[in-house]
């Protein structure tokens, strides 16, 4: 049977700002939903919808106003609480973000970010074990190690530095990976392809992962369920065709209507 791994139960984010005058911004505004072992979900919104900040409340980088997160029944916010158990839970619950780029220090080469990852799962990044699980992992996404390791990030393409990130993911191998619009900058066939790295972490490591997006023709490919965000509220919430194919909120079928068309077949996307 498979297990629940991650449940948001009421989670509500409000930012506020201003001095003389106060302004409210409820970003998230008591959502709740669960995630099972190996289900690969989608957040879909539009921008301010609130699906980032719900995403790095998940990442426990910013924390809810209230409402709960658990992890395998464990409270992120109030249970975890030492340096060595927020770093167990980042190799645990990972992320790959929008700009690729944003997440390397240009002054270093790409090997230090899987170096890194090395590092949290105690495995010497020069040792023997080191070199062949780098190897490895940039094979797993279809990258020659050959022709990345020592290179700096501004000597590859935007798809060769999303899947460097994503072979970081390989090495960690998280229960729960947060793609948070980790294919948006991306030319067509690239993210195809990426998105088949994205499944194949699902099948062969039995990784949970949610995409973060705006792209709802991508998410219907890719999701076991959707949830559509608006205005920091789960607005709706099902399968990708109960939810996409009939849309029963008018902010969903906007959106819908947005798409020119909903690909009833992967390879039609592939080809667009």
């Amino acid at each position: 049977m498979t297990r629940e791994m991650l449940i948001c139960d009421n989670v509500t984010k409000v930012f506020t700002s201003g001095f003389i005058k106060k302004i409210v911004v409820k970003a998230v505004d008591n959502v709740s939903f669960t995630v099972k072992e190996g289900e690969i979900i989608s957040l879909i919104g539009q921008s301010g919808s609130g699906k980032t900040t719900l995403g790095k409340i998940i990442l426990r980088l910013i924390p809810p106003t209230s409402g709960r997160v658990l992890f395998y029944g464990r409270d992120i916010w109030k249970e975890i609480k030492t340096k060595e158990e927020r770093k167990e839970y980042w190799r645990q619950v990972h992320a790959v973000f929008q700009n690729p780029m944003g997440s390397f220090n240009t002054f270093y080469k790409v090997d230090r970010v899987l170096n890194q990852a090395l590092e949290l799962i105690g495995v010497e990044p020069n040792s023997e074990e080191g070199i062949r699980l780098k190897e490895e992992s940039l094979k797993a996404v279809g990258l020659n190690p050959g022709e990345i390791l020592g290179k700096y990030p501004h000597q590859l393409s935007g798809g060769q530095v999303q899947r460097v990130m994503i072979s970081r993911s390989w090495i960690l191998k998280p229960k729960l990976l947060i793609a948070d619009e980790a294919v948006s900058m991306l030319d067509v066939s690239t993210r195809g392809r990426i998105v088949e790295i994205f499944k194949d972490l699902r099948n062969k490591l039995g990784s949970s992962i949610i995409f973060i997006s705006h792209d709802i023709g991508l998410s219907y490919f890719i999701s076991d369920r959707v949830f559509i965000m608006y205005k920091g509220k789960i607005v709706e919430a099902g399968t990708p065709q109960e939810v996409i194919d009939n849309p029963q909120h008018e902010y969903t079928k906007t959106l819908v209507e947005s798409v020119p068309t909903v690909y009833r077949k992967w390879e039609d996307f592939m080809e667009v």
